[in-house]
């Protein structure tokens, strides 16, 4: 399978980076090793977590997530062969949003030996608490890439402004740079995106891995009717597509995926992969069937005229 690098790193990754927010919430540790296992036996390297993933389950720390892959990495004995990403400075039960040089330096302590490793391959900021001064974030990523234990590092939930100012302070006084961005991006919400971060990515030639890739499981299609909200946890997280607009859209998924023998979650992240600087889409599945359906969109290519339709219906 074809490889991309992530921004200017030396990091190479399948075009499909899975999401472990799903790990130690909504599947067990047995459930998790049976989609990481195939996972990578699709020939795919590239797994998304973060430290307070899922701190929701018990009102705690998080770092179920890391545990379980970390688990996992260390019974497979393929750390080498895995791209890592994990996040720093995102809320839970126990800390606010803090990104401040305290709060990093004793959480990615906590995720490295929860991940069963020694370095991270790509540490995102998850959320900026937009009032440490960007100078004292990157100066703490700085020490940890100097200490070996960070490779590289990325944002997500960060203002255009702060991107901005983060990108623009690195260039200047020589520090490590994001070399990638994890927004919300997805064919049901694109003005965010579109509008606000695609120029700093296109002039700063970041890789992007949108997440709520799938819109919470609206873009899958199973979601039609009020009634269908409570197939799944998350359900309810996809109520709010569910309108004239996203009917339609689910229309054009529906004819799209019939004409190309696939269905709706693969061509929705098919048309995210056709758009410029996506690394790959961040997705979770919760059973191997899932998983096999998203990971179908890496070989699905859309027509001109998909792609046109697909704009039309959800702009």
């Amino acid at each position: 399978m074809n490889k991309l690098k992530i921004g200017q790193t030396d990091l190479q990754v399948a075009p499909f980076n899975l999401g472990g927010n799903v790990f130690g919430w909504t599947l067990n540790e047995q459930q998790s090793f049976e989609i990481l296992d195939a996972f990578q036996d699709a020939d795919f390297n590239f797994i998304d977590t973060a430290d307070m993933y899922s701190y929701w389950v018990d009102g705690g720390a998080g770092g179920q997530s890391e545990t379980i892959i970390g688990k996992w990495m260390k019974a497979r004995g393929n750390r080498e062969q895995m791209v890592i990403a994990t996040k720093v400075g995102g809320p839970t039960g126990v800390n606010e949003i803090d990104v401040s040089r305290k709060h990093i330096m004793a959480s990615v302590d906590q995720s490295l030996k929860r991940l069963q490793t020694d370095y991270i391959d790509l540490y995102y900021l998850h959320y900026d608490d937009e009032k440490t001064a960007v100078e004292e974030t990157l100066g703490t990523f700085d020490e940890l890439i100097k200490a070996g234990k960070v490779k590289h590092i990325a944002a997500s939930n960060i203002s255009p402004e702060r991107l901005t100012a983060s990108l623009d302070f690195a260039t200047e006084n020589n520090l490590p740079k994001y070399q990638a961005l994890q927004p919300l991006y997805n064919l049901v919400e694109r003005e965010g995106y579109e509008s606000d971060y695609a120029p700093i990515v296109e002039r700063h030639q970041l890789s992007v891995f949108p997440y709520y890739a799938l819109a919470a499981g609206f873009l899958t299609g199973k979601y039609r009717s009020e009634s269908d909200f409570n197939k799944s946890p998350r359900g309810q997280g996809a109520a709010k597509y569910l309108n004239e607009k996203g009917t339609r859209l689910l229309n054009a998924l529906d004819r799209i995926a019939e004409e190309h023998q696939s269905v709706p979650a693969s061509v929705s992240l098919a048309w995210l992969s056709a758009q410029p600087h996506i690394g790959g889409p961040v997705a979770s599945a919760t059973s191997i069937e899932q998983l096999k359906e998203i990971l179908s969109s890496t070989q699905l290519t859309l027509t001109a005229e998909n792609l046109a339709l697909l704009d039309s219906v959800s702009k």
